[in-house]
């Protein structure tokens, strides 16, 4: 063979190299794309159906005289954190732990770094005497929680490995009920002495306006009981498929782009199921209602931990493997950081905008962070 026909043939094969590159790259293109797809399917049909399993469920009890107080606390609360619940649990049954955890864990630190400073930013948070005193420190409290089940090795020389077992899924779901309980008890003391006073006022007011507001109320329109149900079913099966074809798109375009199941978890995942709450939180405080916007944030933070990746690791136990002690060391941080600015900040009881700041630029970091490690 001569110098020509080598030459020739190093030629053939480096088209055909470039060939085979250009081909798969395509095809990697073409596979995100579609995984991303997927993801975004997926995500909007968890968004929605949570929205209609809530309406529906709210109607029926509405229609056979549930309190309200119950349904917000129950129905509402459920129906807010469905995203997150349904990413992890659908993650569970497939044993993908990384993504169950991750999504628990990202969407707590979005939660906190990203929406609290995004809304605080927006607008100061006037803070609740109640909520510094009961609610965020559960926020912190189940945070600690997650540390001491996640690293075994860390806390306990016996352990072999690092999980979070079905025993400390069922600890924490009775963690859930103690708060939910406690919870319950405090809006109702709450609520029984609003109407008190509400009653107080009735009394000094002709009785015309009060039979004017009880024709009101009779009047207000109630939806079937079967057009509820139906929207119970439809929800369901959204959130059903729903989560399955997000936790597939989501691993997919892991697979593709060459990066870990935690790293996507803790990233698009976690921000797009905390979609909702970011949404909320913000028209709340544009409206003034600057303590909707704590509750919403802190209750989904205590919910997710507590509900979620307690039925989660019920289900099935999660191997902590992607997920770093970096990760829930920066989920430790902002919910102490929380606790800190609305207790001992620069004006007592308010989460003002330059701390609002510090929260957000801690989130960039934060993710900054993920993306230099994948």
């Amino acid at each position: 063979m001569n110098n020509k026909q080598k030459i020739w043939q190093c030629q053939k094969s480096l088209v055909t190299l470039r060939s085979i590159h250009n081909s798969i790259t395509q095809q990697n293109i073409l596979d995100t794309l579609l995984f991303a797809g997927q993801f975004i399917i997926g995500l909007l049909a968890i968004i929605k159906g949570a929205d209609w399993l809530t309406d529906g469920a709210a109607s029926i009890a509405e229609r056979f005289g549930i309190p309200t107080l119950v349904v917000g606390m129950t129905i509402v609360a459920i129906g807010s954190s469905a995203p997150e619940l349904v990413v992890s649990v659908v993650a569970a049954l497939k044993g993908n732990a990384d993504m169950a955890l991750g999504n628990v864990v990202g969407s707590n630190i979005f939660n906190i770094l990203g929406i609290m400073g995004i809304t605080a930013v927006v607008t100061p948070i006037v803070v609740e005497r109640g909520n510094v005193r009961n609610d965020v420190p559960f926020a912190v409290l189940s945070s600690i929680v997650i540390a001491i089940t996640a690293f075994d090795t860390l806390f306990s020389p016996e352990a072999t490995d690092n999980s979070i077992s079905r025993t400390d899924g069922l600890l924490m779901l009775c963690m859930f009920a103690i708060f939910m309980s406690y919870t319950l008890a405090l809006a109702g003391k709450g609520k029984a002495s609003e109407a008190n006073a509400t009653a107080n006022n009735e009394a000094e007011k002709p009785q015309s306006v009060s039979t004017e507001k009880d024709s009101d109320t009779e009047s207000k329109p109630i939806s079937s009981v079967l057009r509820s149900s139906l929207l119970i079913v439809i929800g369901l099966a959204c959130l059903i498929f729903g989560g399955d074809w997000l936790v597939d798109g989501a691993s997919g375009i892991a697979t593709v782009l060459g990066v870990s199941q935690s790293i996507i978890a803790l990233t698009i995942v976690s921000a797009g199921t905390s979609a909702p709450e970011l949404a909320a939180s913000v028209m709340a405080a544009r409206k003034g209602d600057t303590a909707m916007a704590l509750g919403n944030v802190v209750g989904s933070v205590i919910f997710n931990v507590f509900f979620v990746l307690g039925i989660a690791a019920a289900i099935h136990p999660l191997g902590v493997g992607g997920i770093t002690w970096f990760d829930i060391s920066t989920l430790l941080v902002a919910s102490c950081l929380l606790w800190i600015f609305c207790r001992f900040g620069k004006r007592y009881l308010t989460l003002t905008r330059p701390e609002g700041l510090i929260m957000i630029l801690m989130a960039i970091a934060y993710y900054s962070w993920l993306v230099i490690q994948a």
